[in-house]
């Protein structure tokens, strides 16, 4: 009677775990470049009483065992990496990828990081930075005489520099892909960190190779569904208090058996 305590229990952290993820996925319904999690569950260990194919006597053997499930847990939270839709800003300084790869950003310790999150600023050396002052790599530094910036999908860099009509090449972005970027950890303010599990990041120019397209003046949303995360809330609400109210009827019966026995 104790185990299925055990395991009812098991199920109300699992769903607890679960209502969490998608509470981040409902609030972070606006961010820039933001990818849903998913939760993924698993059975835990079984209690094997009898093992399926035991002998019973004779020849004869046991076409089903008797093995007692002892509950459940989420064994990790599972990025959606699917391609959130395109928020037209007309802001030159704002970028989206259509399709695959990442922008690097240097981190102040020299390590690299990544993010789906184009909305890019100018430092006061004219460098193009994150929200949080980190550089972009490749480093693209904006000339004091340009009139203009324009980024092809290719990711080339021209600007139209003041009383010249000719442009003028600055720098190239480019893209990382990874082989499994379900593997990447999340760091927090939009970015991400290479782990053993997301692969060596492979980094190339935009629309080449695989990698997306750049397009300027424009963000990628977040890939957050909110009529299915209320679903999904929905759901783990009912699953959470069916395994409420399995706690409870246990109890019961163990109060049963106190008072009758």
């Amino acid at each position: 009677m104790e185990a299925s305590l055990w395991v009812s229990k098991t199920g109300l952290d699992a769903q607890q775990m679960r209502m969490s993820v998608i509470s981040n996925n409902l609030a972070n319904v606006n961010t820039v470049g933001f990818k849903k999690d998913r939760a993924v569950f698993e059975d835990l260990l079984y209690q094997n009483i009898r093992q399926a194919g035991g002998s019973t006597g004779g020849d004869n053997i046991s076409p089903t065992g008797l093995m007692i499930g002892t509950g459940v847990r989420i064994v990790s939270t599972e990025k959606n990496y699917n391609q959130g839709s395109m928020i037209q800003t007309k802001n030159a300084l704002d970028f989206a990828i259509q399709g695959e790869g990442m922008f690097q950003v240097l981190q102040p310790d020299g390590t690299m990081s990544y993010t789906r999150d184009g909305s890019f600023k100018l430092s006061v050396d004219r460098e193009l930075v994150t929200a949080n002052g980190m550089p972009i790599q490749p480093s693209i530094v904006i000339p004091a005489n340009a009139e203009s910036i324009s980024v092809g999908e290719d990711g080339t860099v021209t600007i139209q520099p003041y009383g010249n009509a000719a442009e003028e090449v600055i720098g190239q972005m480019q893209l990382t892909r990874f082989v499994n970027y379900a593997g990447l950890e999340p760091m927090g303010k939009n970015l991400y960190r290479e782990t053993s599990a997301s692969g060596t990041p492979t980094v190339t120019n935009p629309d080449s190779d695989g990698a997306g397209r750049i397009s300027q003046g424009s963000l990628e949303a977040a890939n957050v569904n909110v009529v299915e995360e209320m679903v999904n809330m929905i759901e783990t609400q009912r699953a959470y208090e069916i395994n409420s109210k399995a706690i409870s009827s246990v109890d019961s019966m163990l109060r049963f058996l106190n008072q009758n026995l």
